[in-house]
């Protein structure tokens, strides 16, 4: 049986966002009110861009969703149906929600406004999608700790409820959204909208000790050099228990944690046979298994990633795009389109959760930031007259450099030989943003963008 298409969900953080994510492929896109969604910084959308986001929407025959999905806590029950009312009042084509109590409020209001069930509500099994179903939700977003057959279950068990299923972005450390790890070292709460990663920070291991008196950890020593997470994740697994069963001494060690930016304040941390609660994830990527999600019956899927840049966006959409295209005519996975996403910053790729893997598969021990391995993304093409494009640049190139030119029309891989600075004179290296510079051309390019190609190919690989 053919499978049916399912929708591509893009991430819109702004209008630009949201065009380029249409413009490549995307089906829907989903924005947030910054006071009520988890992304409270680097939000564009104030209710004149959302206005004016459903409407080139609904224009070009496509969905917008608002994101709606903190975990409230009192001070924003007085506001929050006053402030949504006039973003009801524009009809997106639905809410995406976490909070029972906002929900409930939301449905008695506004009884005929489609809902969306957030990541952030942890759905992890049928009885939960039906409960929801109950109290009238017309969409639930899977957690992303379940697996494929897991998601086939649900799917068997619930076969008219609407099923979302992410399969590219971050990927938290905890069930989504419930890390505690910001609001402990900065006082904001994930579920505010305020996550400042700290999974992610640079930390140093300083090996200690406890009182025996207080139970609080003492710093017992120097720094622990070359102290590897991923080496004592293992072994402790591996070692968790001695040959009488007894628990490895290594188990439930204490050590002291030192932050880069926070010098001389040492934090205790428990080590268990599973390793350590301070863990860097990798980025989930899930292209290779869109197939398979169509077959099950999951009617969108999802990328994350509401502050990450335009090219994200028009990359993801049309790698994307295009895998759900050649499932749904039964043309076999082509591998090129991980090859393309490598293009993307990114802190190393799993599946996560969807296949079951290594555990130490999961996480990236070696960094705590975001790498291009492929590509980098060096400029916007603004317009283009006769052989020629205008690009707005955003990082260095220079002439020499193999380049990949992405459009909505496809790709091609160029070297570039020529650059003219906006007078029209011949340079030879764009230092970067904010300048405009004119590069040839040839074929459609009215819009699209520009990689630099971090390793050039041996020869003209266009395609």
């Amino acid at each position: 049986m053919t499978p049916k298409a399912p929708e591509l969900l893009l991430p819109a953080g702004s209008l630009d966002k949201m065009r380029a994510a249409y413009d490549f492929g995307a089906d829907a896109v989903y924005a947030g009110q910054p006071r009520y969604s988890l992304r409270a910084r680097n939000n564009e959308f104030r209710l004149e861009q959302i206005a004016q986001g459903i409407t080139e929407a609904h224009a070009r025959g496509k969905k917008f969703f608002v994101t709606s999905n903190l975990i409230a806590h009192n001070d924003k029950l007085r506001t929050y149906l006053r402030d949504l009312e006039p973003v009801v009042a524009l009809k997106p084509d639905a809410l995406i929600m976490a909070d029972a109590g906002l929900i409930m409020l939301v449905r008695e209001k506004w009884p005929h406004i489609p809902i969306h069930l957030s990541v952030q509500a942890n759905t992890t099994n049928w009885a939960a999608v039906k409960f929801w179903q109950k109290m009238g939700v017309a969409r639930i977003i899977l957690s992303r700790e379940l697996s494929l057959a897991e998601v086939e279950q649900i799917r068997q068990e619930c076969p008219d409820m609407e099923l979302e299923v992410f399969v590219h972005g971050a990927l938290c450390i905890a069930y989504s959204g419930r890390c505690l790890l910001s609001g402990y070292f900065n006082r904001r709460d994930p579920n505010q909208g305020t996550c400042t990663n700290a999974c992610r920070w640079n930390y140093k291991t300083m090996d200690a000790a406890v009182d025996p008196n207080t139970g609080e950890a003492m710093a017992a020593g120097e720094q622990l050099q070359g102290f590897n997470f991923a080496a004592e994740a293992e072994r402790a697994e591996q070692d968790s228990t001695c040959g009488n069963g007894q628990r490895h001494p290594a188990a439930d060690k204490v050590y002291l944690i030192e932050e880069e930016g926070r010098p001389g304040q040492l934090m205790p941390i428990m080590e268990d046979e599973h390793g350590t609660y301070i863990m860097n994830s990798k980025d989930l990527r899930a292209v290779e298994l869109v197939e398979k999600l169509a077959k099950i019956g999951v009617d969108s899927l999802k990328v994350e990633g509401r502050t990450k840049s335009l090219y994200y966006v028009a990359r993801t959409a049309q790698v994307y795009r295009r895998a759900i295209d050649d499932a749904v005519a039964g043309r076999p996975f082509n591998p090129h389109l991980i090859t393309e996403l490598e293009g993307l910053a990114n802190r190393g790729y799993t599946s996560g959760f969807l296949e079951r893997r290594p555990s130490q598969d999961y996480q990236n021990y070696e960094t705590g930031h975001s790498v291009a391995t492929r590509s980098q993304f060096v400029g916007e093409i603004k317009s283009a007259k006769d052989g020629w494009a205008e690009v707005e640049t955003k990082n260095r190139f220079a002439v020499g450099d193999w380049i990949e030119i992405i459009t909505p029309q496809g790709n091609r891989t160029v070297r570039l030989d020529v650059m003219k600075n906006a007078e029209g004179q011949s340079i030879d290296v764009a230092a970067g943003n904010p300048l405009r510079v004119w590069i040839p051309i040839d074929g459609p390019a009215e819009q699209g963008l520009i990689a630099r190609l971090v390793n050039p190919p041996a020869e003209d690989t266009a395609a």
